[in-house]
C-alpha cells in the first residue's frame, strides 16, 4: 500500500524485501512467510535517536506540530504523551477540522468518518460513536484525514505544522504534501521506508509488527520524552533488550 505516496520508480517485492531487511533487520528471504521474524534493535535505536532529536529540536524552537494516528487502540497514549510534552515546551499543537467528515473506501466500501482530536491527537471515528465510550476511534491507513487537516488549516489561514507525528497515512500523506513528517512504521507496511530518500518521511522507526507495537522494558514514547527535555536516560537504565526482538505474526 502506498498510503499517500507518488513514488519515483516501481520497487518490486525483491526491492521492498531488501529495503526493510535493511533498514529494520527483517529477513531477505522472500520464501519467509509464516512463523517468527526479527527486527534489529541497534538500528531501531538509531532510528528512535533521530525521531526524539528531531522532536527536540522543533520544541527547542516552539514549533507548530500536528499528531495523527490510524492505530488509536493501541497508539493514542504514546502520540499523547508526546502532545502533552510538546505543548510543556511551548509548541503549538494543531487541531484544525475537528469534526469534519472524511470519506475512506475500505474494504467494505465507501465509508464516511468524523475527524476528532483526543489530547491533541487526531484520529478518526465512525459517526455516531463520538461519545458512546466504547472505542477509541478507527483503524485507517488512509492519507485522506492528513489531507482534510491540512486543507483545512490552510484555508482557514492559520498555523501550519513546522513537522507531522504519526504513522501510516498521517505521515505519507503529509510527507507526500511536502510537510515534513515523522513517525512510526510497521514493518510489513514499507511505505514510510520508501518515501525515507525522497525526504517525504525521513524519520520513520519500527517498533510495530502486524500485530501491533513491540513492548520493551522502556516506553518509547518516554525515551523520545526524555530526549525533548534535554535529559538523556541515566546510566544503567534499562532499554530495549540488546538481541533480535521477535516478531509474532498471524
Amino acid at each position: 500500500m502506498l498510503i499517500g505516496l507518488d513514488p519515483e520508480w516501481t520497487w518490486g517485492q525483491r526491492d521492498l524485501i531488501g529495503l526493510m531487511a535493511d533498514k529494520c533487520g527483517v529477513s531477505a528471504d522472500p520464501t519467509h512467510i509464516s512463523g517468527h521474524d526479527v527486527i534489529d534493535p541497534e538500528r531501531t535505536l538509531a532510528a528512535l535517536d533521530a525521531f526524539a532529536d528531531r522532536i527536540g529540536a522543533v520544541a527547542q524552537r516552539s514549533g507548530a506540530v500536528l499528531l495523527g494516528t490510524g492505530h488509536p487502540h493501541r497508539l493514542l497514549e504514546f502520540y499523547a504523551s508526546l502532545a502533552d510534552a510538546l505543548s510543556a515546551a511551548g509548541c503549538a499543537v494543531l487541531t484544525p477540522a475537528q469534526g469534519h467528515c472524511v470519506d475512506i473506501t475500505t474494504r467494505f466500501g465507501l465509508r464516511t468518518y468524523n475527524l476528532d482530536y483526543v489530547q491533541g491527537v487526531a484520529l478518526v471515528r465512525e459517526p455516531g460513536l463520538e461519545h458512546s465510550g466504547r472505542e477509541p476511534g478507527a483503524h485507517t491507513h488512509s492519507p485522506l484525514p492528513v489531507r482534510t487537516v491540512l486543507g483545512a488549516a490552510a484555508e482557514a489561514g492559520g498555523a501550519l505544522p513546522e513537522l507531522v507525528i504519526g504513522d501510516h497515512g498521517w505521515v505519507c500523506g503529509a510527507g507526500q504534501l511536502g510537510f515534513e513528517a515523522i513517525g512510526l512504521a510497521d514493518t510489513d507496511d514499507p511505505a514510510l521506508f520508501v518515501g525515507r530518500p525522497r525526504g517525504r518521511c525521513p524519520w520513520p522507526f519500527h517498533l510495530m509488527t502486524p500485530c501491533g507495537p513491540i513492548t520493551t522494558v522502556r516506553s518509547p514514547a518516554t525515551y523520545s520524552i526524555e530526549r525533548v527535555c534535554h535529559s538523556r536516560p541515566p546510566m544503567g537504565a534499562p532499554l530495549p533488550h540488546s538481541h533480535h526482538t521477535p516478531l509474532h505474526w498471524e
